[in-house]
């Protein structure tokens, strides 16, 4: 079905009432619309928010949901209503143990620990509680560790629509290849004291 004159309005109003972000198929059933009308109705509401002297608000693209939220040069005054404090930025650490687990999620504390070569416990408790990284179930194996990934928040706090959107790097690597990594140290160890 293609969209009539309320169902960007419609659209708008549900956003706003959820607060987070709601799922295209979610969004399409509820307002009766495929996937093209879905699209239709956000770009006319993307439209009307792209002044940036009239609008405050902004529609954003999050892993395949549509939300709305505050554009950043307002950002100041909703923080200060709302009564936020201001967040200290990300310590290097974190950034670090981050960029780790959005690069290889989902992934274990032991796993974080052996790339960075250092205790992680409190910095992955950390961006927990900031939510930005989520316990994502366990691993099948002794002990049954958790695993982590990112969230949506994170996503947001980075502009991202979808994980796939992270720039490429050669960071990224899995328990194989740093098991290899280590092993080739080894062996030019070896090699070094003979």
């Amino acid at each position: 079905m293609n969209i009539n004159h309320e169902t960007p309005a419609a659209l708008e109003a549900i956003l706003f009432a959820c607060g987070g972000p709601v799922p295209f198929e979610r969004l399409c059933d509820i307002l009766g619309v495929n996937a093209e009308g879905l699209r239709e109705a956000a770009a006319i509401l993307k439209n009307k928010y792209s002044d940036d002297k009239e609008n405050g608000i902004q529609l954003i693209t999050v892993e395949n949901a549509y939300q709305l939220c505050t554009k950043a040069y307002v950002a100041e005054y909703v923080k200060k209503a709302l009564e936020l404090r201001k967040a200290p930025p990300l310590s290097k650490a974190s950034l670090e143990v981050l960029a780790i687990i959005a690069y290889n999620q989902p992934v274990t504390r032991s796993f974080i620990e052996m790339v960075r070569g250092v205790d992680s416990a409190s910095i992955v408790a950390s961006l927990v509680d900031k939510g930005l990284v989520a316990e994502r179930g366990t691993l099948d194996a002794p002990g049954r560790p958790i695993l982590f990934g990112t969230t949506d928040t994170f996503l947001r706090c980075f502009g991202l629509e979808s994980i796939d959107d992270l720039p490429k790097t050669e960071l990224q690597m899995t328990g194989e290849q740093v098991s290899l990594d280590l092993a080739s140290a080894e062996t030019e160890k070896e090699q070094n004291n003979e």
